[in-house]
């Protein structure tokens, strides 16, 4: 297990989680977020490859759709 902080807030996950296993587990569309990784935008097209690490700091961002 590792510690990370996702919006604030810790969280234990276990080692060796990439952003979209990492979504999977947080419920979130990989489509509908945007990821900051230690005040490092992650590119989307990377999400497969990043790995969550011990110690990372995660803002994750849910896009909502509406408007008139």
């Amino acid at each position: 297990m590792i510690e990370i902080t996702i919006n604030g807030d810790p969280h234990q996950m276990d080692d060796g989680l990439n952003l979209v296993e990492l979504l999977q587990r947080l419920k979130l569309d990989p489509t509908k977020v945007a990821i900051e990784r230690n005040l490092e935008i992650v590119p989307k097209t990377t999400y497969q490859d990043v790995t969550v690490s011990h110690g990372d700091r995660l803002e994750i961002v849910h896009f909502i759709g509406g408007g008139k």
